[in-house]
């Protein structure tokens, strides 16, 4: 409570003041007595890091999520600077986690509730998996970090969005407008940024996708909705460049629900048109070519390369059936948490900040993975927090079948939430916490709790009016006309 106190109540001038000149004093004594130091990039790096840690954690309403997130995202790219942030990423939640729970405990305005209280079960069910495990010490360093995420995303991530709902996802659209020119640039000059077309589809279609076609349908300025159109086109284009079946599934169910319960079915026709104008144009003046490209994209997108006569899901029943087998040998309390029981001894092979081949595998599914890693005994709270979201996405679908509202917080985080799921059946990330998809993810979904709260009941138009004349002037767009 004091921490939080100290990074809201307003600092006397004069004590600033005096802190700066104690700090500049104690910097030209250290070059004095040690020069060498600030010469060196380890050491001035470290600095860096601290003076933004402290700016972020001062500004921690407004900036410290959206620092946290680049984090992750950076620890992730395949690029040089991602293992310098394999560790920072740690740093920043653990520091978030502490600094959220203060000023939940300040405000004392946040409600918690049956979500919460399973997530905590979740944690628990991990730590005992963790515990049997025969790579106990680095399945128990992952159930630290799934219990620091579930912390942030159930204080700092809630403290981020609360009463700031218009600024944070106004902030949210223009990151991904961002981070989608920088995929799109980077794939035309040939570089994958993020390690592998998968992980380019997963943000493209889980998070750009729903969350551009949210945006093109709220009342805004014609250039910004002409922007956020050509930007949702481009996320659906690098959803299909990269093949990833999980991906465009996920993209093309939650856009084309979107639609559907907000009665938007002007905009999706004109989708599917344009779609088979471009498609009869390419037949009509490069049939050659066209049938190669459909060719190729049956092998490819479809199959996998695989063959037709072993099923669309051929590529997937390899991991599937490991995972099945892996579920029947530790059926109670699984391999440990983060871990598979792959026969290999706990030496050199395993590392201190993230997973190696040698303690995990691919498990084709996120919802196999989970009951693999903590078994039948352990994954009842995974599940239910599962079943929770689902009962969330149902409320806030129904609310937009009876008022066609875009405007409400909890509509572009219903998509996201469906997109996910759809997602995590096909690919092993929905409970993997260090990488940055989960970690989205799962702040957005306690986020979510809180947003599906301020839906008004859809059943009595008189608790409709008012709330939602509320909250659309949060975001600062009309309520709808009745």
């Amino acid at each position: 409570m004091q921490l939080g106190a100290a990074v809201t109540e307003r600092i006397p001038k004069s004590a600033v003041i005096a802190l700066v000149a104690v700090g500049l004093l104690l910097a030209a004594c250290l070059a004095y007595l040690s020069p060498g130091d600030f010469t060196s990039t380890t050491y001035l790096g470290g600095v860096l890091l601290i003076e933004v840690l402290i700016a972020s954690v001062w500004l921690y309403k407004k900036v410290f999520f959206a620092l946290t997130a680049v984090c992750f995202l950076f620890a992730g790219v395949d690029l040089p600077i991602g293992s310098f942030w394999v560790l920072i990423r740690w740093v920043f939640l653990g520091i978030g986690a502490l600094v959220g729970f203060a000023f939940i405990l300040k405000e004392r305005g946040y409600k918690f509730g049956a979500f919460h209280l399973v997530a905590l079960f979740a944690v628990l069910a991990a730590l005992v998996s963790a515990v049997v495990s025969r790579y106990s010490v680095v399945s128990s360093l992952k159930v630290l970090s799934l219990f620091l995420l579930f912390v942030y995303a159930a204080t700092g991530a809630r403290v981020a969005v609360s009463r700031r709902e218009s600024r944070f996802f106004t902030g949210t659209l223009a990151g991904v407008e961002i981070l989608v020119v920088v995929l799109a640039a980077s794939t035309v000059m040939g570089i994958e940024i993020m390690g592998n077309p998968n992980s380019r589809g997963a943000i493209a279609g889980v998070v750009a996708a729903p969350l551009l076609l949210w945006g093109t349908l709220l009342p805004q300025e014609r250039f910004s909705y002409q922007r956020r159109l050509l930007f949702y086109a481009l996320a659906m284009y690098l959803t299909f460049a990269s093949q990833a079946r999980a991906s465009i599934l996920a993209a093309f169910v939650s856009c084309v629900l979107l639609c559907l319960v907000l009665h938007q079915y002007r905009l999706l026709t004109q989708g599917v048109v344009i779609i088979a104008i471009l498609a009869a144009t390419g037949a009509i003046l490069r049939p050659e070519a066209f049938s190669r490209t459909m060719s190729s994209m049956t092998s490819t997108v479809v199959f996998k390369e695989r063959g037709g006569a072993q099923g669309v899901l051929a590529s997937r029943k390899g991991p599937w059936q490991e995972a099945v087998d892996s579920i029947r040998q530790h059926f109670w309390f699984g391999t440990g948490f983060g871990t598979d029981d792959n026969g290999h001894d706990v030496t050199e092979e395993t590392g201190k900040y993230s997973t190696v081949s040698a303690v995990a595998t691919e498990h084709g599914s996120s919802y196999l993975a989970i009951t693999s890693w903590v078994g039948f005994a352990g994954v009842l709270p995974f599940f239910a927090l599962v079943v929770l979201i689902l009962r969330n996405i149902a409320k806030t679908l129904f609310w937009m079948w009876r008022t066609g509202n875009p405007s409400h917080p909890a509509v572009p985080l219903a998509m996201v939430m469906l997109a996910g799921l759809i997602h995590a059946f096909f690919e092993d990330w929905l409970f993997a916490p260090g990488y940055y998809l989960c970690f989205f993810y799962w702040s957005m979904a306690f986020v979510f709790v809180d947003q599906v709260r301020t839906l008004p009941l859809p059943a009595r138009e008189s608790l409709v009016l008012q709330p939602v004349a509320a909250v659309t002037r949060n975001l600062n767009v009309p309520a709808p006309v009745r």
